[in-house]
This record gives C-alpha cells, structure tokens and sequence, in this order.
C-alpha cells in the first residue's frame, strides 16, 4: 500500500476526532464521551435490541455491554427481555433519555452550523459534497466479501432477491427453473463457488462461479442491493470471482445476460469482456460475453 495514501487517512482521522470532540469526555459539552452519545441516538424513541445495536456500530458484545451498564446506571435506557423471545434483549429510552436524545440532537444541529457558518457559501457546498463522498467511499470500505456456504440464509437471501428483480425487470417476468442452472451443490468447492458481499453483517451482494474441467468456467448470479449501489460492489465481485478462477488455472470466463440490464452489460463491457455468438441456449440472455484472463 501507498505509504503517502496510508499517511493522508491517518491525518483526516485525527483532523476529524479533533474537530468533532471524539477526544473529550463531554461530547457535545454533555456528560457522554462520543461513544455513549452515538449508542443513546442509535436506540432512538422506537428502542432496538442488543444484537440490532451491535451489529450497526460494530462493537463486540463486551463493550457494548458496558455502554449500555453506563447509560442504565444513569437512568437513561432500561435493558428488558423481548417480549416476542425471552433470550433477545431489548434496549428503550426512559423519559430522561428521550429528552437527553433531543438535547444532544440539538447540540450536534448546533454543532454542524457552526462548522458552516465561518464558510463562504460555495465552501459549503465544497465541504458537504466531499463529506458526502468520503460517507460512500468509508461505507463501501466496510463491506466485506467472502466465499460463502450457498445454503446459508444470507446466501439465499441474495439468490431470492436476484430472481425477485429479475422477475420485475425482463418484460415476460422471470422463472428461474427455465434458465441454466446453478444448482448449490455446483457453487461449492472444487465445482465452483458462490461470493457473497455483506456490509454490517448483512448480505448486500452475491457473485458465483461454475467451474468446467474442459471448458471455459461461467459467472453466474452477480446481483447488488439496490441501497448498495454505486459502491463500486459489482466491479469487487465480479475481480473477486476473477481472481479465484485465476487461481484454479481458469483462461477463460463466460457469462450471459439479458438486454435490460444495461447497467451489468456497461460494467462486463468496461472490464474487458468482448461480446460473442451465443455459446448456450439461455432462453433469457440476449447478450453472451467472453473474458481470456
């Protein structure tokens, strides 16, 4: 890695925790360091449980634990069983932490204007837009792609969510028992494999991979949530999958789709994949790509 590049995230890192009071006690110039702060706003007035919270921040079960044992003790939060399932416990603001909540939501309004204000108004708009695209640029760094177990409920989540869209957009609807088919047992080591994309732990993207002794491998089942688009997920999958074929001798990769999906046709094309004649019969593929790695 780009020592210059590693240097410039370290010294936004600090400019950041400085300029937003991550380094005082008293965020907000209230009695919360940042991390109580955060944990108080991500309860918010509709509760949440422990696994939803620490799932979103990050934080493993002990320290989040012990956040939550400080607000408790200070009569903010109260910590019960759910009562849908005894063994989920769920996190509600008392009185006092809803009206903490709002003052710290009116502080950190305050907060933001003040950064603002000294600016000029095309800095603003300089600085939000470029805060707007360090968020996405952070966001993206945080998803997370492995292989993964087909079966699995992440897995299948992805697949069912592939097919739904596929069934939205093609202009006779979708039925995935008339097309090729990627059976689980095809998407498992040494046939092949199945790539799966999660941000926070939960899936957001899937890719897959048929292996063929004596002939090209294929692509199959490359889809990204809508809500994690733009991401540059599609292109991560798709050189993931690339790099795995590499590693098992793979030289060439097929894939096939259907004329909507220009946005898939647009990535395929911009990656190096040629357009061919038909090497299946696909009854939903309009184009068929090819790839020598």
């Amino acid at each position: 890695m780009d020592t210059a590049l590693v240097e410039q995230v370290r010294s936004f890192n600090r400019s950041m925790t400085e300029r937003v009071g991550a380094l005082n006690d008293h965020f907000l110039g209230r009695n919360h360091p940042l991390s109580e702060a955060r944990l108080l706003w991500e309860i918010g007035a509709d509760g949440a449980s422990v696994r939803e919270l620490r799932r979103r921040l990050g934080l493993d079960s002990g320290y989040i634990s012990r956040l939550l044992r400080a607000l408790e003790g200070q009569g903010l939060i109260e910590v019960k069983a759910s009562p849908q399932d005894g063994r989920v416990r769920q996190v509600q603001l008392t009185r006092a932490g809803l009206r903490e909540r709002a003052e710290l939501d009116r502080r950190a309004d305050a907060f933001a204007c003040s950064v603002l204000e000294p600016l000029s108004e095309s800095q603003r708009l300089k600085l939000t837009a470029a805060m707007a695209e360090v968020e996405r640029l952070l966001i993206a760094s945080l998803v997370t792609i492995s292989v993964a177990d087909p079966t699995s409920a992440n897995a299948r989540w992805c697949i069912e969510q592939y097919f739904a869209e596929l069934n939205e957009r093609f202009s006779g609807g979708f039925d995935p028992t008339r097309g090729i088919q990627a059976y689980d047992y095809e998407l498992v080591p040494p046939s092949g494999l199945l790539l799966l994309a999660e941000l926070r732990e939960e899936p957001v993207g899937c890719g897959a991979l048929k292996l063929h002794s004596n002939a090209p491998a294929e692509i199959k089942r490359m889809w990204v949530a809508p809500h994690a688009r733009g991401l540059g997920l599609g292109l991560r999958l798709l050189e993931e999958l690339e790099r795995h074929a590499a590693t098992v001798g793979v030289t060439v990769l097929h894939l096939e789709t259907n004329h909507t999906l220009g946005e898939a046709i647009s990535l395929y094309r911009s990656h190096g994949y040629q357009e061919v004649s038909p090497f299946n019969d696909e009854p939903y593929a309009q184009h068929w790509f090819e790839k020598r790695l």
